[in-house]
């Protein structure tokens, strides 16, 4: 991993916004949202910004790393024998749009999430926002920066800790064991439904933790790295490290150490964990 790739991704990152994202943005027709995916809690869309950013990043990424596999959140679900490259020698992941059903309502947040693995463990990622323009990348082993700052992660200072808790992924008998048993202990802010927004207020001194449920490697693969460089810590309920090619659900980051092991001690004693 060297600098120039690391430019190289946060270019190929702004140039798919630019023309495929931005252009979109309030401006998407019906024909050009259709829905993915729909459960009783939430229905899944896709739009054309979505296919139009996943084509000119993977396109770019190839020929950034021709030896690497890419995994792209809408390749995949076309395809989803794709995740089975998630654990290989190198493997680019994308998230073309996160926030989808933000971006296709015409509000914010939304972003772009792009990692590089290496045998299912991420070792740099990117976030973009392409409102404000804000880049957050990491890579593992050499720290956490934002717009090419290192940043260090900060709490909140607030008491009770601010948490971002979803629930939505959860069934209803383990959302309502953590209504009851966890929540209490903090003040509950809404989701933002973009990871690329929730990893950054991590970090950042906006929001203390977060619990996640469903744990897909575009939504995470950079944000992890990304938190977990800047000194907070991201990791499995049992501790274990967040891998990409590992299926199970349950994730919880924090913006430290500290803050995570209340956190995680909580959701060890939600009945059925």
């Amino acid at each position: 991993m060297t600098y120039a790739l690391d430019a190289a991704v946060a270019a190929l990152m702004r140039d798919a916004a630019a023309r495929a994202i931005l252009p979109h943005y309030q401006t998407l027709t019906a024909s050009q949202i259709v829905t993915k995916s729909e459960t009783a809690a939430l229905t899944d869309v896709v739009t054309i910004a979505d296919a139009e950013a996943e084509a000119i990043l993977s396109e770019g990424l190839a020929t950034l790393l021709p030896e690497a596999a890419i995994v792209g959140e809408e390749a995949a679900h076309d395809d989803p024998s794709l995740m089975d490259k998630l654990g290989q020698a190198l493997c680019w992941v994308v998230d073309p749009l996160d926030g989808t059903n933000n971006f296709a309502a015409g509000k914010p947040p939304f972003g772009v999430m792009v990692a590089l693995a290496e045998h299912g463990e991420t070792v740099a990622g990117w976030i973009l926002d392409p409102l404000s323009g804000r880049m957050c990348h990491a890579r593992r082993g050499g720290g956490a920066f934002v717009d090419g700052e290192r940043i260090t992660a900060r709490e909140t200072g607030l008491n009770p800790p601010v948490a971002a808790i979803s629930v939505v992924f959860m069934d209803p008998a383990r959302r309502a064991a953590v209504v009851e048993h966890v929540v209490p202990h903090y003040t509950v802010v809404e989701i933002p439904r973009c990871a690329a927004e929730q990893y950054p207020r991590l970090a950042l001194g906006v929001n203390d933790c977060s619990v996640f449920e469903r744990t897909l490697a575009w939504d995470h693969a950079a944000g992890v790295l990304f938190l977990n460089e800047a000194g907070g810590r991201a990791a499995r309920p049992d501790g274990s490290a967040y891998r990409l090619d590992d299926g199970r659900r349950g994730l919880i980051g924090a913006a430290s150490p500290r803050l995570w092991d209340t956190l995680a001690a909580l959701i060890a004693g939600v009945p059925g964990s």
